[in-house]
Formats: C-alpha cells, sequence, structure tokens
C-alpha cells in the first residue's frame, strides 16, 4: 500500500464516478487502474470483454501483473450472445 498524489480534477472525478456507482474514492481509482492496465495489455480487447477478464482474475484469487498478460488467452472471452444463450429457461 502507498500514496500516490493525483490531479485536484482527478480526484473530483473520482469522487463523483465513486458516488454515482457506490464506490468509495479508492475503489473507483482501483477500478480505473485495473481498466487500464488490461487495456494496455490487451488493445485489442473492448470494455466488456475487460470486465470479462477482472471476474476471471477475481475468480483466479485477485489480478496480479504476472498473471494478468495471460489472463484470456486460454479462451477468448465469450460473446453477448454466447452468454445469453446458456440460460435457465
Amino acid at each position: 500500500m502507498g500514496i500516490v498524489k493525483i490531479s485536484d480534477q482527478m480526484h473530483e472525478n473520482l469522487r463523483v464516478a465513486g458516488t454515482a456507482l457506490s464506490r468509495s474514492i479508492n475503489a473507483q481509482a482501483e477500478h480505473w487502474m485495473r481498466v487500464g492496465m488490461l487495456t494496455e495489455m490487451h488493445p485489442d480487447l473492448d470494455y466488456r470483454a475487460i470486465c470479462q477478464l477482472l471476474i476471471q482474475a477475481e475468480l483466479s484469487g485477485g489480478l496480479d501483473l504476472t498473471n494478468a498478460a495471460t489472463l484470456g488467452t486460454t479462451s477468448p472471452p465469450k460473446t453477448a450472445a454466447a452468454a445469453t444463450a446458456k440460460g435457465r429457461h
């Protein structure tokens, strides 16, 4: 853990987004950092696929730089059509 200095404007952006999404300022900052890190490592993926990688990482014990580069390489993220085709009904 450590202290990260950010601009006043970014802090305000985090406060607004965090409030809107029921997250603390720190949780919102961490979410944006995770999304940004995965976006840089997987520039071919869209936001939905990045969110799927975040879920996969959480199920695997959390996002770690040592495993973030390999997330999603064994099987491509499901498309929306594939995800909805497996409903209960």
